[in-house]
């Protein structure tokens, strides 16, 4: 076969290494003698050799000594032994040379670098050979090749990056600088300064330097054998319902049967050395993660069994627990602390890692600021030092910008061994080449190795590569040399067409619809996973590999020891102080924490917005509730008040804390990532946490305690107000200590909040003061012993108490005729003693709490023993729960709806395509697209200007744009990074909401009309929907609303079924959507994002937004591929993409490019083979574009230049050019055309806004919302757990309160407590409504599904149901423990309907508070003051008669107001009240009299009972006959139930209408038309000035599932 070869420039400094041919027998001597010669001829001129394992290295003083080489400390490092001999081809590492061992010491052959020479190499998909000189670079040498329009790129860094290791070397004065300085006079190469400085000399010299200094990088090789990974769950996952838990019982065989284990991975078999990048392909759930994680023993859920997977010889279980820092995986997903700068966070890496010896003893500090600032300025990351890194939701460094500071904290982890887990998903392939070269130098710097998996990996990428492996469903297919897999599937008989990546065409090998045998070898290829694994271990290839790992495992034996000693002796030399030699950490616990401690405080300072908002928070707080108690008695009447203001102090001090469980969560992930580093324990994370939040918890307190305890009147002696500020603020580290724990032995945060709530609940009631002692029961008495808040409650109320003689402030008996005089009379309070005018504080709180003074310090011992002990909890716990389980990835299906093929056993997971030929055959039948309707409608834009105006500076987003799509033509959108790509294609479909666009839009030449946006699709880059349906609901949902009503349902479904046929979706129709990993994977949920667009059959264009983001090649291939077949069966297709394969590219009829600027630099046609495209550049200033260049990422590097040959702007080349004016010649030509044809969407697609009339939109909405709740037990479950747990809780915790004063207290107590869980059940609702309103707002509303009124009441109606329900069980668990059956049913009823009526106004509440706020984070704080308020205002902590005037409008706008009073009254009126032993007044008449004629007058104003009547002493008084005159004194009456009961019902409506009210007013309604006329300037139309905040805050709608441009999309009227 003819070979096709394609020159290559090299620099003169670049280093480029030799690689063996496939027929190495051959070239052996002449090879040796060659290198032989070079290295006497050459050695010494350049100061650079090779190693014999070909690794390029600098002398230690740029020349190079007699005899072998030895490092100039004198130490001989361990390195591979003796003069090499020729290997096979697979031996990458080697560099065609293998081991040959020697008896004495570790010496090095010097093998010197040929001067940089042309080379030639092969790029034929047909050749199984390559030229001798070979393209690949070495795999552990510093200068890597990437092929690019038939250039070399060497080893870039970019100027500012060389500018800061410039300033790094030349500053004299950190010791460190002058230690490594650049000893290299007369080698500009190495000098940053220099502008032939040459990044891969300077590392090898840095490396060179850093181990001359004493500090020795490890080198870690790993190797697998026979490697079967196994995973734990169901082969068949069924979607669960409410439905289910019912029928539990009948089905126990599912939940106690054995499960049988997951086979992941296959015997696999391979080998990574040092300095090598190995990069694994395969198709999603081919197991490239599970491999990843076994690498790197990261197992939990999964088992090896019998597994061989060693390093350097160590068993595995040896490295995880000695050396777990050197072997480290990280996941796609960047995870990092937002708040942190980038330099915060690499210099905490750095200094965790911080060897004990050091250059010149320079400090830790100085050591790890410079390590980190040479990694930062190699990566290209020295501008980010102060920035933030940011998350989804902190605004922060770039995305690319993230990936490479994971790659920095890698590098300084000191890892000689990576697993990079998809970290690219979501680059743009410019970016992922940076990142995969940030890879590269990481392993050339540290001779470290890496796995990286990588979906879409351009030439590029690929070629930075060692080795590859392919895995085909859990089987290993290849593993050897990257350059060579090509090769060895084209040998296999596989067809790699032309301009195809190396990549993509060995993951296309294990996909049956994409891979295409040659001519003749259709019969001979492998098909199945099995049959491809035998043909791979019966290759050369294998026995290559076979041979590599057995002459490393003689160098390397298995559990010698010898390794393992040299391993732990080089860890050991690095490791501080008190460091257990096993440990796999390198500095001591105190420095752990010392550091952890000080980037807590930089955590605090990065986010003190937060703080500052607690602070703030807590001042009103206190200001509300101190406001409550201000002014009060300074007697006996304020005894409750002030009973209250103290419970609600510790309760507030400690309740703060339960935010921290979401804060733990948050940072969880990245803790365990630092675990895994082996940067340090989790514990001392925590312990740090805990010693950060000190003087923060410390300032809070002061404001909120200061401001609480004077404004609430409490004793103003320093004495009190110390010991009750010392209290309260060890109550909240007590509870705090408390609350982390439950986080810490939880797994999920939803777990940790249930926990967290049923606590308080728990610790509330058992306080003391809602149920106080004497009244506890004693199943639940004993819960207070273990309350923290108990004993600080006792500790306050004898403080504020003790030593006082309160004045009375009502006599018994009092009144005309009556005197205070001897023991007559008494105060009419608990505690009080005849005859005195003055109650004591002790006396009083022994009687009412059973509390003493003396108990003061004990319980101040227990409060801190409770601290140590739940501290120390903590510190376990999370040391020892802080890791996460691996789960498969697997469909769910309904039950009942499992398709046949999944109903089979275990068998088709090894045989799965036993029949590929067949399975390709269907491919075409399937993918049938005659259920397409061709389009008549031509889209045209011309001149489309889009203005916005960002900090008052006005910017052009889109220059002039023009371009139109014709029906059965697929147009590509693409440009460069920030060319507008999305903005157009937003701007187009009418999706805009900021901004002033001008320019023409128009369909066959006339305007657009109202149904524009409904004939039209659009497929959004996020792929959004609804978790609980299935794939055919999903479709039938869009079918339904979005067809006009003309169209029968019965053809809306069997259009859906057309659609499912088309898109192959047969298999996986009934699947559920689910989540990523429990659910469809990428490709299937894009595809469905398509089907729901196709469903709605859209009359004009189908607009897709980066259909391919995301999804590994062949899945790009299957989505475009598809597309191509809807535009060649008439539909018109506008398409964003970014930088696609050339395959994918060529599939495209025209392509519209932008600039940056959203300036147009081409539109036209593309042509066969792009040749259209590339003759329009190429003829008008452009370089060629290579034979096997790929054209878009040619284009792409063409126009990121800016300017053609003659200087000229691209921009400025096309404006001027013939084909510009031709554009706007074919645009008149097609309006002419379409002139006369009369096309009248709005009538053919139903008219008005939407398809549907408003009535099925409800009940389509309606029924969806009610399938989903059915289809989410969990959540049905958590409101009916919590309802029953908290009635039952409450109910017997208030049991039988009985007919004492003290019981009518603990009745209403009883009521109110029933409200505190009104805030969990609203904050169970909101993120449900916002993942609802999300896939409305950013999939549905844009599209005219349907209404944003429908919308709203089916989210408030589905909710009714299962409130009532709700309501029913806590009515059950509640009414009957505390009050029995002894009422009539019509009062049990009306409690039945109260309760009820609880819940309802639960979730319109909730859908009221989440309706027009952003996210259910800031609802929650809205919810959490509306709720503080009207608990505290409903007349229980404090009687509506002694609030102060200003706030008892409060006590009338509460709803908990009627709600207790009316629930309270039906409850108890009536109930006669008989006073217990400490209830009852005791004192004696005057002489001579009785006590019913002593009493007879004051009995007869003030009601009450005298048990005594006849007595002449001792009077017992009951100050209360009825239950009616205890509850007036709260202005609580029997009469107004109903009228309570009528008014929250009202509240309820106002809910609704707020709910309805907020959506329409923030969401909906567009006042920009309004106000835009008064916000234009001189320069023309622009945006109002609202426009700031809404491009700020578009980062956070993309957070949210938007992309920016789509908050809210087009804002629709409500009207049909």
């Amino acid at each position: 076969m003819a070979e096709k070869t394609l020159d290559r420039e090299v620099t003169p400094t670049a280093l480029e290494r030799q690689r063996d041919s496939n027929d190495a027998a051959t070239h052996s001597s002449s090879t040796l003698q060659a290198l032989s010669a070079a290295t006497s001829d050459t050695s010494h001129a350049d100061g650079i050799f090779r190693t014999s394992s070909g690794r390029e290295t600098y002398y230690p003083d740029g020349h190079a000594s007699s005899g072998p080489f030895c490092e100039h400390d004198g130490q001989s490092p361990e390195r591979e032994r003796g003069i090499q001999q020729f290997s096979s081809p697979s031996r990458s590492n080697d560099a065609g040379f293998a081991a040959s061992h020697g008896s004495q010491g570790t010496t090095e052959a010097v093998i010197p670098l040929e001067p940089a020479v042309d080379s030639r190499i092969s790029t034929s998909s047909d050749s199984s050979t390559q030229s001798e000189s070979g393209r690949r670079p070495s795999a552990s040498g510093v200068s890597r090749y990437s092929t690019n329009g038939g250039r070399t790129r060497p080893l870039d860094i970019d100027e500012d990056g060389q500018r800061e290791l410039e300033r790094i070397f030349t500053a004299r004065s950190q010791k460190m600088t002058r230690t490594m300085s650049i000893a290299q006079p007369g080698d500009p190469t190495v000098d940053p300064a220099s502008e032939s400085f040459d990044l891969s000399r300077f590392l090898r010299m840095f490396r060179a330097q850093i181990e001359g200094e004493g500090v020795e990088l490890k080198r870690v090789s790993v190797v697998y054998k026979n490697l079967n990974v196994f995973g734990s769950g169901k082969a068949l996952q069924l979607q669960n319902t409410v439905g289910d838990l019912f029928m539990a019982p009948f089905r126990a065989s599912e939940y106690f049967g054995k499960s049988e284990r997951k086979h992941i991975l296959h015997s696999f078999e391979g080998i990574i050395k040092a300095g090598e990048l190995c990069v694994v392909l395969g198709r999603p759930g081919s197991g490239c993660s599970t491999l990843l994680k076994a690498l790197t023993g990261e197992l939990h859920g999964l088992d090896t069994d019998d597994s061989v997977i060693h390093y350097n010889g160590i068993p595995q279980k040896t490295m995880i627990k000695e050396f777990k820092g050197e072997m480290v995986y990280n996941q796609e997903v960047d995870k990092h602390f937002p708040h942190l700068t980038v330099g915060q966070t690499l210099e905490h890496a750095a200094a965790l890692r911080t060897p004990s010896s050091r250059p010149m003893g320079v400090s830790r500090k100085e050591f790890s600021q410079f390590i980190t600032q040479v990694i930062m300025a190699v990566l290209g990351l020295s501008h980010t030092y102060n920035t933030k890194v940011g998350d989804d939701y902190v605004r922060g460094v770039s995305g690319g910008e993230r990936k490479r500071v994971s790659v920095a904290e890698m590098l300084l982890a000191g890892s000689p061994f990576a697993s990079w887990d998809n970290s690219t998903r979501g680059l743009d392939s410019a970016t992922a080449l940076k990142f995969v070269r940030a890879l590269r130098v990481g392993c050339d710097l540290a001779e470290g190795a890496a796995a990286v998996a990588i979906y879409q990996a351009s030439q590029s990428v690929y070629d930075t590569f060692d080795k590859a492996t392919v895995l085909y469903q859990g089987r290993q297919i290849y593993f050897g040399p990257a350059d060579m897999a090509k090769d060895y599937f084209e040998r296999q008989g596989w067809y790699c067409p032309p301009r195809q990546t190396a990549g993509d065409f060995l993951t296309a090998v294990t996909n049956p619809s994409e891979r295409t045998a040659k001519k003749g070898m259709e019969n001979r290829v492998p098909r199945t996973p099995g049959d491809f694994e035998k043909y791979w271990r019966k290759s050369q290839e294998y026995k290559n590999l076979q041979e590599e790992i057995r002459d490393f495992e003689q160098e390397n034996p298995l559990d010698e020891g010898t390794k393992l000693a040299q391993l732990r002796e080089q860890k050991n030399k690095i490791q501080a102080k008190h460091v257990r030699p096993k440990s796999p950490y390198l500095v001591s616990v105190s420095m752990q924490i010392q550091l952890n401690t000080k980037r807590a405080y930089q955590r605090i300072w990065g986010d003190a917005s937060s703080t500052i908002t607690q602070a703030a928070l807590n001042l009103i707080i206190a200001l509300i509730v101190g406001s409550i108690f201000y002014g009060h008695s300074e007697g006996t009447s304020s005894f409750a008040g002030r009973g209250s203001v103290l419970f609600l102090a510790v309760l507030f001090n400690a309740l703060t804390s339960i935010g921290e469980i979401s804060g733990l969560y948050a940072q969880r992930p990245i803790v365990e990532k630092h675990k895994t580093y082996a940067f340090y324990h989790p514990a001392t994370e925590a312990i740090a946490g805990l010693v950060s939040s000190i003087p923060v918890k410390f300032a809070q307190a002061t404001v909120f305690n200061i401001v609480l305890y004077f404004l609430s009147g409490l004793r103003y002696t320093p004495g009190q107000f110390f010991l009750f500020f010392l209290i309260t603020y060890i109550s909240v580290f007590v509870m705090s200590a408390i609350f982390r724990t439950t986080a810490a032995v939880t797994k999920t945060a939803s777990q940790a909040m249930t926990g967290a709530g049923v606590l308080v609940l728990a610790l509330v009631i058992y306080t003391g003061f809602v149920i106080r002692i004497p009244q506890m029961h004693p199943w639940f008495s004993w819960i207070r012993w273990i309350n923290p808040i108990f004993y600080a409650f006792e500790i306050l109320v004898s403080n504020e108490f003790h030593g006082v003689n309160f004045p009375c402030d009502q006599f018994i008996p009092s009144g005309p005729g009556y005197n205070a005089n001897g023991n007559s009379f008494i105060c009419n309070t608990v505690g009080a003693v005849a005859g005195q005018t003055f109650v004591s504080g002790d006396s009083y709180i022994e009687t009412a709490y059973n509390y003493s003074w003396s108990h003061t310090w004990r319980n101040f011992g227990i409060l801190i023993a409770f601290l140590i002990f739940f501290m120390v909890t903590y510190f376990f716990a999370v040391e020892l729960n802080s890791s996460t389980t691996n789960t498969a990835e697997q469909l769910v299906f309904q039950r009942g709806h499992v398709p046949a093929y999944m109903m089979k056993t275990s068998k088709r997971s090894s045989d799965e395509e036993t029949d590929g030929l067949a399975a390709e055959g269907e491919q075409d039948e399937a993918g049938n697209v005659n259920a397409i309707e061709e389009q008549k409608g031509i889209f045209t834009w011309r001149d489309v200007v889009y203005d916005i105006e960002i900090k008052g500076e006005p910017r052009r987003l889109l220059d002039h744009v023009s371009g139109f799509v014709k029906p059965g033509s697929m147009t590509a959108l693409m440009g460069v990074s920030g060319a507008g790509k999305t903005t157009l294609l937003d701007a187009l479909a009418q999706r805009t909401t900021m901004g002033v666009i001008t320019g023409d839009m128009l369909v066959n030449g006339k305007p657009l009309d109202p149904a524009f946006q409904r004939s039209t699709g659009y497929v959004q880059q996020q792929d959004l929907h609804l978790e609980t349906a299935t794939v055919r609901e999903s479709l039938r949902f869009s079918a339904m609303l979005r067809q006009p009503k003309t169209v029968s349902k019965e053809e809306k479904y069997a259009y859906v079924e057309e659609i499912i046929k088309m898109l192959n979706m047969g298999d996986f129709a009934n699947a559920v959507v689910g989540i990523p990993g429990e659910g469809l994977n990428v490709e299937q949920r894009k595809l469905l994002t398509i089907g729901v667009e196709l469903a709605a059959k859209p009359k004009l264009l189908l607009f897709l937004d980066e259909p391919t983001s995301g999804l590994d090649s062949q899945s790009s291939w299957s989505i475009i591929s598809l597309l191509k077949k809807l535009s060649t069966a008439g539909q018109a297709i506008l398409c964003t993409i970014h930088q696609p394969s050339a395959i994918l590219f060529q599939e495209f009829d025209r392509l519209l490019f932008l600039a940056k600027g959203g300036k147009t630099v081409y539109f036209g046609e593309v042509g066969e083979n792009s040749k259209t495209l590339l003759h329009y550049f190429e003829n008008n200033g452009a370089r060629r574009c290579g034979k096997d260049e790929n054209p878009a990422e040619y284009m792409l590097e063409i126009v990121n230049a800016g300017k053609n040959e003659q200087g000229l702007e691209w921009f400025k080349v096309w404006s001027d050019s013939e084909n510009a004016k031709e554009v706007q010649h074919q645009i008149d030509d097609l309006h002419e055309q379409k002139r006369h044809e009369n096309l009248d969407i709005a009538k053919e697609t139903g008219g008005g806004s939407y398809a549907m009339p408003l009535t099925t939109q409800i009940w389509e909405c309606t029924y969806r919302a009610f399938q989903q709740y059915w289809r989410m037990p969990s959540y049905v479950m958590a409101k009916f757990g919590l309802c029953v747990i908290a009635g039952l809780f409450i109910g017997f915790s208030f049991y039988q309160p009985g007919s004492t004063q003290a019981g009518m207290q603990t009745i209403i107590f009883s009521a109110f407590m029933m409200t505190t869980i009104f805030s969990s059940l609203v904050q169970q609702i909101h993120p449900l409504f916002v993942s609802q309103r999300s896939l409305y707002e950013v999939r549905e509303r844009p599209s005219k599904a349907y209404s944003w009124i429908a919308f709203m009441f089916a989210n408030i109606i589905v909710e009714i149901p299962y409130s009532i329900f709700a309501g029913v069980l806590a009515f059950a668990c509640f009414f009957y423990p505390v009050v029995g059956t002894s009422l009539d049913s019509e009062r049990q009823g009306l409690v039945l309907l109260f309760m009820i009526e609880l819940l309802v106004f639960t979730s319109t509440f909730a859908d009221f508070t989440i309706a027009a706020l952003p996210n259910a984070e800031t609802a929650s704080g809205l919810v959490s003051l509306l709720v503080l308020m009207s608990i505290l205002f409903n007349g229980v902590l404090q009687a509506p008669s002694a609030l102060p005037g200003f706030w008892i409008f409060m006590y009338r706008v509460s709803p908990f107001t009627y709600w207790i009073g009316g629930i309270v009254s039906t409850m108890v009126a009536g109930r006669p009240i008989v006073c217990s032993a400490t209830e009852v007044s005791i004192f004696d008449p005057p002489s001579g009299q009785t006590c019913g004629a002593y009493l007879e007058g004051y009995v007869s104003v003030a009601g009450g009972a005298i048990q005594n009547p006849s007595a002449t002493s001792a009077c017992r008084f009951c100050s209360l006959t009825v239950a009616d005159q205890f509850l007036g004194g709260s202005w609580i009456y029997y009469s107004e139930r109903w009228r309570n009961f009528g008014i929250l019902f009202a509240f309820i409506g106002f809910n609704i209408f707020l709910a309805i009210g907020s959506y329409w007013l923030f969401r909906v309604a567009n006042f920009k038309s309004l106000t835009s006329k008064m916000h234009k300037t001189k320069k023309g139309a622009k945006a109002h000035h609202g426009a700031e905040k809404m491009a700020e805050a578009s980062a956070d709608v993309a957070a949210q599932g938007a992309h920016p441009g789509e908050r809210s999309g087009e804002k629709d009227a409500g009207t049909v």
